[in-house]
C-alpha cells in the first residue's frame, strides 16, 4: 500500500460522497421511525444513488474504501447529533 499514490481530490470526493450517503442513510431511518412514508421513500432513493456513486468512485482503487468508512461514520455521527439536538430544541419550546 502506497500512501503517496493516494489523490487527494478523490479521497475528498469519497469522504463527502460517504458521509452524505450516511447523512441520507440516518434521515431515512428517522423517517421509517416517525412512520413518514413520502419522506422515507424520498430519502431511500437518495440514499441509493449516493450509494452508487461511493461504490463506483473507489473501487478502483482499494484504499478509497478508508476514506469511505470515515466518510460514513463522520455523516452518522453528525447527523445523530443533529437529530438529538433538534429533539432538545422542540422539547424546550413546547
Amino acid at each position: 500500500m502506497q500512501l503517496a499514490n493516494i489523490d487527494p481530490l478523490l479521497a475528498l470526493g469519497v469522504f463527502t460522497s460517504t458521509a452524505a450517503t450516511d447523512t441520507v442513510y440516518v434521515l431515512f431511518n428517522a423517517s421509517i421511525m416517525a412512520r413518514r412514508r413520502w419522506s422515507a421513500a424520498s430519502w431511500s432513493g437518495l440514499w441509493y444513488m449516493l450509494s452508487a456513486f461511493a461504490v463506483i468512485t473507489y473501487t478502483q482503487d482499494w484504499v478509497y474504501v478508508a476514506f469511505a468508512a470515515i466518510g460514513s461514520w463522520t455523516g452518522a455521527f453528525a447527523t445523530v447529533t443533529w437529530l438529538a439536538w433538534r429533539e432538545r430544541g422542540a422539547a424546550t419550546v413546547t
